[in-house]
């Protein structure tokens, strides 16, 4: 499959209202089984959705068509759970509070994330993380400028490394080495602690 292509869902023609239906079932049922099991085939997630196989295929003509429609499902509802994320007081604070919520939903959906890591191009996962990527952007940039944030690095670099952090954490958290119960705080002290000035 070209890396670029969209899923079989995102089509230009609006589908009718009983494949919408079905489109949503699907999805939700791919959420659901992939979290429970990041191995669950498509015959596992069409028996969940209540539709064929057949049916399934007709939406997502592969696998990897499905994986990568149901990652943008959760990481587009994930976005508007942060948007309610009050990022604008002290930009400490507001990320503090801005990774701890977002290693919820990451801890929520790390199955999720681990298959869409291992099956999807790197780009594309990124590309779904866009929206949160931005609003991290944000933050740090109004951190550096109050000098909250350190300078000496790259705003660009600094959002990656969250972003990795976070990921490898999810990693660790799936292959049974770091401890669901300390999770958030080891995430959220060490991101503060590669963005704050080493001084502090």
């Amino acid at each position: 499959m070209n890396a670029s292509r969209l899923p079989a869902a995102a089509s230009a023609r609006a589908p009718r209202a009983d494949a919408r239906r079905s489109i949503t079932a699907i999805l939700d049922a791919g959420a659901e089984c992939l979290a429970a099991d990041p191995e669950a085939t498509v015959a596992v997630i069409a028996r969940a959705a209540g539709v064929a196989r057949a049916t399934l295929y007709g939406h997502f003509p592969a696998r990897v068509d499905l994986v990568d429609a149901v990652f943008e499902r959760v990481t587009t509802q994930a976005d508007e759970t942060l948007q309610t994320v009050d990022v604008s007081g002290d930009p400490e604070q507001a990320l503090r509070e801005l990774v701890a919520s977002s290693w919820r939903i990451v801890h929520r959906f790390r199955a999720v994330l681990a298959v869409a890591e291992r099956e999807l191009p790197p780009g594309r996962v990124r590309k779904h993380h866009a929206r949160h990527l931005d609003r991290l952007t944000e933050l740090l940039t109004r951190g550096q400028e109050t000098g909250a944030f350190r300078t000496d690095l790259a705003v660009e670099w600094l959002v990656t490394a969250c972003f990795t952090l976070m990921h490898a954490a999810a990693a660790e958290v799936v292959a049974g080495r770091l401890d669901d119960d300390h999770a958030e705080t080891a995430v959220v002290e060490s991101i503060l602690s590669v963005c704050t000035p080493s001084a502090r």
